[in-house]
């Protein structure tokens, strides 16, 4: 039987309720913490309520024990698990050759993910990778299930893969900007093959409903898990101050969660309930199940959960009013249906207000439109006259030339393999800090970037803003821009568009 059979056929078993937990890998592999995990999921492995564990891949972007090494320790157990699969600290090379891996050794259900941005190690901190966005990942996945191992392998003896692929969505997102963005980006990962979406962290009721709501909307039939998180009062501090990327707790939640500390038990057992609500609450919507998880938490801890989950939930629609715990001025996608408490099916209008047309981001919209799009009325000029002097004494004038406009305009970084065009003139090797090129990590908050909050503000806020400027915000949920390829790096992408070397060229070949 298929590796991820039982957790498979649960998850797109209308009829059942896959339950999945989320274990952290320790520091080290010879510790206590990981002989405490290895417990915890020996006993879960008893419990039919839960079908599989999911297991971090250095989460935090804090080097930890590599996710596979407990992934089979667990398997031997006989529970199934969910090993995340991240692209901060590995170029494609590396993928290719830890996915085969992984492949031989059964590890087959990921939850492909961009990551964390890397955090202090050894000497310093270390060199962020993002080679790939989760995007492309699920793309170089899609291809080995297939059997497609690029032209220069086509012959070349290697069965397909049979991996399944989670992705993960943050409806948390405070701004239109970041909302809209962040599921504009869930189409490119449908259409580059993701299997299912498990959602980030956050207690409302009605973003968790404005998920399925968008999937009926759109055609998007992918199953989804709501995330079901217990924070301890340290993680609770750290996700109110944003530490935690993707992971939101507003300040009513904080300042309920902080009286609930005075009691006896430091309010465990109301965090525990609160959890116990959401579940029945998520079941009870039509989440095709439910991904838990939580910092020390016990296996009786678990067993309470659910146990309260089950009695809750012939109340689940009376519990939507109690898990409300939004900013007062966060954007929902639709608008509120006052009967449930959950959503309507009309959309919230979107705000009139945009970034406007910067004078920059005109001027290279025309250029453009005029010499870099096939049948335009400067495109065979410009292509003669850079081809020519490609051939001349001028080459290298050509690239240097190139270099100095778009670095005043852009803030150009020379990479070669230029992608303004489709991502509304702001250059992502400048303006992304993990250098992204289908849509936003889910780690901005409240605009700003992960990496840079408060100084900084998110890339794709910014592409947003503009393409809103001309009426275009819901065109990003279409296309797909390949990845960058590093040979054209400190060349003139002027040349290699013309010559059909760059992304754009790749692009059209599928």
């Amino acid at each position: 039987m298929p590796e991820t059979a039982l957790f498979k056929r649960s998850l797109f078993n209308p009829e059942e309720f896959t339950l999945t937990f989320e274990l952290v890998p320790s520091r080290g592999g010879n510790s206590k913490e990981h002989n405490r995990t290895l417990e915890l999921a020996a006993q879960l492995a008893k419990d039919k309520r839960i079908q599989a564990v999911s297991i971090t891949e250095n989460a935090g972007g804090q080097a930890a024990l590599s996710p596979e090494v407990l992934g089979m320790e667990i398997k031997k157990m006989g529970l199934e698990v969910i090993v995340h699969f991240s692209s901060k600290d590995k170029n494609r090379n590396q993928m290719e050759s830890l996915l085969f891996a992984w492949d031989r050794l059964g590890i087959r259900d990921l939850l492909v993910i961009t990551g964390d941005y890397p955090q202090e190690g050894y000497q310093g901190c270390p060199k962020p990778v993002f080679d790939l966005g989760s995007v492309h990942v699920l793309d170089l996945i899609a291809r080995m299930n297939r059997g497609d191992f690029g032209r220069e392998r086509k012959n070349a003896a290697i069965s397909p893969t049979s991996f399944l692929m989670g992705v993960a969505l943050s409806p948390f997102k405070r701004s239109e900007a970041e909302l809209m963005m962040q599921y504009a980006k869930l189409h490119r990962k449908a259409a580059r093959g993701a299997d299912y979406i498990i959602t980030q962290v956050g207690w409302d009721a009605r973003k968790f409903h404005e998920v399925l709501c968008h999937l009926r909307q759109t055609g998007l039939t992918l199953p989804v898990l709501g995330n079901v998180f217990v924070p301890n009062l340290g993680v609770t501090e750290l996700m109110h101050k944003g530490r935690i990327p993707g992971c939101v707790i507003t300040d009513r939640l904080y300042a309920e969660i902080r009286r609930e500390a005075e009691g006896p038990d430091k309010g465990k057992k109301a965090r525990l309930l609160r959890a116990a609500k959401l579940l029945a609450v998520l079941k009870g919507m039509g989440y095709a199940g439910a991904h838990l998880g939580g910092p020390g938490l016990s296996y009786a801890d678990i067993d309470f959960l659910l146990k309260s989950a089950e009695e809750l939930g012939g109340r689940w629609r009376e519990l939507v009013r109690e898990l409300d715990y939004w900013h007062g001025d966060g954007f929902y996608l639709y608008e509120k249906d006052a009967a449930t408490g959950l959503n309507s099916e009309r959309e919230t209008a979107l705000s009139r207000e945009g970034a406007g047309m910067q004078l920059n981001y005109r001027l290279a919209s025309l250029v453009h439109n005029l010499a870099f799009e096939p049948g335009a009325p400067l495109y065979g000029l410009g292509k003669t006259t850079c081809l020519a002097l490609e051939e001349g004494r001028l080459a290298n004038t050509l690239s240097h030339l190139e270099h100095v406009i778009k670095f005043l305009m852009f803030g150009c970084q020379n990479c070669g393999d230029c992608t303004l065009g489709e991502l509304a003139f702001a250059c992502p090797q400048n303006g992304c800090a993990k250098y992204l090129l289908n849509g936003p990590c889910g780690g901005s908050r409240d605009g700003w970037c992960e990496v840079y909050p408060g100084k900084k503000r998110c890339h794709y806020v910014r592409v947003y803003e503009r393409l809103k400027s001309r009426g275009l915000e819901k065109s990003f949920r279409t296309g797909f821009v390949p990845p960058r390829d590093w040979a054209l790096h400190n060349t003139s992408s002027w040349l290699n568009f013309y010559q059909g070397r760059d992304h754009a060229a790749r692009r059209e070949e599928e």
